[in-house]
């Protein structure tokens, strides 16, 4: 009876041993799953964080470039005081940006074009002025007095009413819109105008209204 009897208390002993280790909770099992969630959490909230960062550098970014436009482009300045205290749309910016740009080509071709015009007129008038020089030149190397010594302004006139007649031509011959034009004109108005009984004629008209000034 007394083994019988030692023999259910070690039973009972060990039931209720089994019971109350199951009904502790497993501690360890939860803090180590916690550890592993609250990572998850913090990289998600990390990537957020870096996506809105990026997304607003970026909307900085088109942000100024409009506003340096607006400071670039004169034609972005409001000049209705209606609107003054509006703030022009991006749509409108980028429409003036294009039409400027499209402005300032045109202004460029048209200096280009001057500045060509310009360059021809010097290159005619440098060849004036050398022609001029040797006609003095030589007079200066070759002086001739006399009674019958023509003067000086009855030969700046002869050669003036030359130079003019052959410029007259000239001018209405050559086109100067463009140097493969202005080449190619230029030949052909030698060839036509300054032949030698065409310049013969020439000289021979403007001695004949020099002769009539005089006498």
């Amino acid at each position: 009876m007394e083994n019988a009897r030692k023999g259910s208390i070690v039973s009972r002993a060990n039931s209720i041993g089994s019971t109350s280790a199951s009904s502790v909770p497993n501690t360890d099992d939860e803090d180590s799953d916690c550890a592993q969630e609250s990572p998850k959490e913090t990289y998600k909230d990390q990537r957020r964080r870096a996506h809105t960062q990026a997304e607003q550098k970026r909307r900085d970014a088109i942000k100024k470039g409009y506003n340096d436009l607006q400071a670039i482009v004169p034609t972005c300045e409001q000049q209705d005081f209606s609107i003054s205290s509006q703030k022009l749309s991006k749509a409108i910016v980028l429409q003036k940006t294009i039409d400027y740009i499209q402005f300032l080509h045109k202004e460029k071709k048209k200096q280009e074009e001057e500045v060509s015009t310009l360059r021809k007129d010097v290159m005619a008038l440098k060849i004036m002025k050398v022609n001029y020089e040797q006609i003095v030149k030589a007079h200066q190397n070759n002086p001739n007095e006399g009674k019958n010594q023509i003067s000086d302004e009855v030969k700046f006139s002869v050669f003036q009413g030359i130079m003019d007649s052959l410029f007259q031509s000239f001018n209405t011959s050559v086109s100067v819109t463009s140097f493969q034009e202005l080449s190619a004109c230029v030949f052909s108005w030698i060839e036509e105008h300054c032949k030698p009984q065409t310049l013969r004629d020439v000289v021979i008209g403007v001695l004949h209204k020099v002769k009539s000034q005089l006498y």
